[in-house]
This record gives C-alpha cells, structure tokens and sequence, in this order.
C-alpha cells in the first residue's frame, strides 16, 4: 500500500515537464542541458573513477593513504558548485587532520561499497561525517552528506540541496518529510522521490540521477523560477 504523500501529482508533474522542456527543448540532450548541467557532472564522476575506482580506493585504504584518499576527493569536489563556500571550507578543514582524513576515507569506502544494506550504511556515514573535526561551520551538512555518493555512484544516490528538494517535492505533492539534520528517512525519501520522477520521465531518457535531481532542480531552484518567468512559461 502507498502512503499518502508517496505519489507525485500527475498535473503537477505535466507542468513541469512543459515548463522543463521549454528551458530545454531537446531535454537531457539539449545542448545548453549539456553545457549548463550535465557535463561538469559526469566530468566530476569519470574524475572520481579515475581517482578513487574501486580497486584504487581500497589499495590506498590498505595502505593507510587517508590523507590521499582525501585530497582526491576534494579534487573532485572541487570541480563542481554544489557545496556552499562555508561548507566547502568546513570539510577541507575537517580532512586536513590526520584523525578526519581516516573517518572520512573509511566512512565513504563503507558507504559506497560495504556489504550491509543501504539504511545501515548511510546511517554509519552520518555518524562518521558528525564525527569529523569542527573548526568553524558544522561539517554535517545534507550538501556534504550526499555530494560523494551522487557523484560517485549516480545510478544510486540523490544529493540533498535542501530548499530546493523541499519545493520540487512540495510542488509535486510529494511528503519529503524532510529533516534539517541528516536522516536515512528523509534521505530514503529523497530516493523514491528520485525512483517516482525517473519513471515519470522515462520517455526523456534520464541517464541517471544526475538528470533526475537536474529536472527536480528546474522545478525547485530560485535561478530557473527566475528563468522560467523570464520565457514566460508558466
């Protein structure tokens, strides 16, 4: 049985997919898509792979290479504009320390690729991001949280960019029950809002949730509000 609140609104969604479509005529194909949301993020995750694949980042765990596994990741980081500069600072400061490098290169190495379920995992990634040195701004931020996972496993994960989230899934009719701090129910949440959209949109080809958190972005962000009134759409 579905629970109120877990369907997205037909008309809504209709809406916005004109509205999606106008901004972007071919959709995920579009060559302004391409160049305005897509590339620098499957840049970001062919980086990643290169970086920290698999078998890479486990040779490096063996051989006690945090600090390497961490500056690696902030490479990545550094290529994209999801983390506000507050938090982008707060996680630097965080993994400069020997103590932070190491919970945060096991933490994520778990995530991505531990044997548990999926609630267990992430769960175990919110504590160990809470437990990384502070120096100013909090590091356990949702942006943070879900930035590597998105990036590195974008067939899977979702990133959280909270007020926007909230209004794509409010506009949809969609209960995210969201949390200001980290919690596998929003986040499971943010995921079937994820799985639900893709299906939506299937026809449109999504290649991954890297277009579905970019079509939840176009309704949600203030920019394409902005964007959207400027085309005159409604």
């Amino acid at each position: 049985m579905t629970s109120r609140g877990s369907q997205l609104n037909a008309k809504a969604l209709a809406k916005n997919r004109k509205r999606f479509l106008k901004i972007f005529p071919r959709g995920f194909y579009d060559p302004q898509y391409l160049e305005w949301e897509h590339n620098y993020k499957w840049d970001a995750h062919k980086l990643w792979t290169n970086l920290l694949g698999k078998d890479e980042y486990k040779k490096l765990l063996q051989m006690g290479d945090y600090a390497g596994i961490a500056n690696k990741a902030l490479q990545v980081e550094s290529r994209c504009t999801f983390l506000f500069s507050f938090e982008k600072m707060a996680l630097r400061d965080a993994l400069h320390s020997g103590s932070g490098a190491r919970t945060f290169a096991e933490g994520l190495f778990n995530l991505l690729h531990g044997r548990d379920d999926l609630r267990t995992r992430f769960i175990e990634w919110i504590v160990a991001v809470s437990e990384l040195p502070r120096k100013q701004s909090r590091v356990l931020s949702w942006p943070i949280v879900t930035f590597f996972p998105y990036i590195a496993q974008p067939k899977q994960h979702m990133i959280m960019k909270p007020r926007a989230m909230m209004f794509a899934a409010e506009a949809l009719g969609f209960d995210l029950q969201y949390s200001s701090k980290p919690s596998w129910t929003t986040y499971e949440r943010l995921l079937l809002l994820g799985k639900l959209t893709r299906e939506a949109i299937a026809d449109l080809k999504p290649r991954n949730n890297h277009d579905v958190q970019t079509f939840l972005w176009v309704i949600g962000s203030a920019e394409y509000v902005r964007l959207a009134e400027e085309l005159g759409v409604e």
